[in-house]
């Protein structure tokens, strides 16, 4: 069968036609599907920087937290706590103590060098007169007493560090644990060694005591001291006649400004000795059943402080018993920015081992073994000026008298005893002390014996 040839023409030009119209619209489509999805992944790509971007900002502000955290943990490491106090270390120093309690640790070391004149003999090498100055150690003679040439000594025996711990509870409740030490032994060197060739020396203790709020248990110094009130001296006291200094075990309670203490007894007993020239021996009784007890009261103020003690004692030896009573009024006044004044004044019937360290006794004692409480009083008075913020000085004198029997005791005990002392402290730098001091003192016996001391007396000290 054969095909019209026109026929034939029109099929090609007909599937041209179709192909020209239909690729267009096939190419139009194709085009618009394809920016459809490139929309979709320009969108998601935005979205992926977008959160790349977040997160990089959240890992810098991170790094940054981090970073101040740090800082601010090296301040609080370095920088006192809330209590003042600067941390040593952050892990516990106290390893068997309650958890959270506070170790100090402080003292100082002071090297003392002076040179002595007596008028009546050299004061006993190794005693503590060549130390400090303690008056019952001045030597009395004759009318034909020479004392000799003058004579040194350096020691650093009065170097000091203590130790302390202290809790609070989570209720409030406040401990504290203390124990103080220096080297000075009592002035001899009989157990420990000498000063030939290592001049060592043996540690003393000074203070051992707990705190629990307002009790205190263990040794310490006396309620019926006033420490606030002692001068600044070169000298270990500088006002020993005058000032009351005991150190020993006691329980205290404490309230505001009033204080309360049961505290260890201890009689001193002058020999038996009527009209004698020499003294007799004096002798320790510890047969005590009561313990001396003490109350104090303290007034506190910018104007300084003012402080009234009593002290009720029984003495004991041998079965025989006796009774004694003293009061102490001590302060400080302050004058200014620059000056204080700082005095003591004491007496009472039985006050001897509390004042001067000992210079007279607590008790005399007669042919049948009676005790009699001997009578005692004694005070001081020092003025003290700063110069400037590095240079200061003070002016002292200080006395004690006792009313001793010599139908008892006879004339060669001490009946009375003085001193003068004017220093110049200078501190180039805080904590260091450089000082030098004069000092003059005299011992008077019954019989108006008198022995002097010139004293030329300084030290080096540093504080931490």
């Amino acid at each position: 069968m054969s095909m019209h040839p026109a026929r034939l023409v029109r099929r090609p030009l007909a599937a041209a036609l179709l192909v020209a119209l239909v690729a267009p619209g096939a190419a139009f489509g194709q085009t618009a599907r394809e920016k459809a999805l490139e929309a979709r992944v320009a969108e998601l790509e935005r979205q992926v920087q977008l959160l790349a971007s977040t997160q990089q900002q959240q890992q810098t502000q991170i790094a940054t937290t981090q970073e101040q955290v740090t800082q601010v943990q090296s301040v609080q490491a370095a920088a006192p706590a809330a209590d003042g106090k600067p941390k040593i270390q952050s892990t516990p120093i106290l390893t068997a103590a309650n958890p959270g309690g506070t170790f100090s640790f402080g003292g100082f070391v002071k090297m003392d060098a002076m040179v002595t004149d007596t008028s009546d003999g050299r004061i006993a090498d190794g005693s503590s007169g060549r130390l400090f100055y303690v008056p019952s150690t001045i030597p009395v003679g004759g009318a034909t007493a020479d004392g000799g040439d003058a004579y040194t000594d350096f020691h650093a025996q009065f170097s000091r560090f203590w130790l302390s711990a202290d809790h609070v509870t989570d209720t409030g409740n406040k401990f504290k644990g203390y124990v103080e030490m220096d080297f000075f032994g009592g002035g001899s060197n009989a157990l420990a060694g000498n000063e030939t060739s290592t001049n060592t020396y043996a540690v003393t203790l000074r203070q051992a005591y707990v705190q629990w709020n307002k009790w205190l248990a263990g040794q310490t110094w006396s309620n019926f001291q006033d420490t606030a009130a002692l001068p600044d001296a070169v000298d270990f006291v500088g006002v020993t006649e005058g000032t009351t200094f005991v150190r020993q075990a006691q329980i205290r309670y404490t309230s505001g400004p009033w204080s309360f203490a049961l505290e260890n007894p201890q009689t001193t007993i002058q020999a038996y000795a009527p009209y004698a020239a020499a003294a007799g021996a004096r002798s320790n009784s510890g047969d005590n059943v009561m313990p001396d007890l003490t109350g104090r009261y303290v007034a506190k103020g910018n104007w300084g402080h003012f402080s009234v003690a009593a002290l009720l004692r029984q003495f004991k030896a041998a079965g025989d018993t006796e009774s004694g009573a003293a009061v102490s009024l001590s302060g400080k006044f302050n004058l200014g920015a620059s000056d204080d004044i700082r005095w003591m004044a004491n007496y009472g019937s039985g006050i001897g081992r509390y004042m001067a360290f000992g210079l007279g006794s607590d008790t005399m004692i007669d042919a049948s073994g009676e005790l009699h409480a001997l009578d005692g009083y004694g005070g001081f008075v020092a003025w003290r000026h700063a110069f400037s913020p590095k240079l200061r000085g003070n002016l002292m004198y200080s006395a004690a008298q006792f009313d001793n029997d010599p139908a008892l005791v006879g004339w060669g005990v001490t009946e009375r005893s003085q001193s003068y002392h004017a220093n110049l402290i200078y501190s180039p730098f805080p904590k260091l002390d450089i000082g030098a001091e004069i000092g003059w003192g005299q011992r008077s016996l019954e019989d108006d014996r008198e022995g002097d001391l010139k004293r030329f007396h300084t030290h080096v000290k540093y504080s931490f």
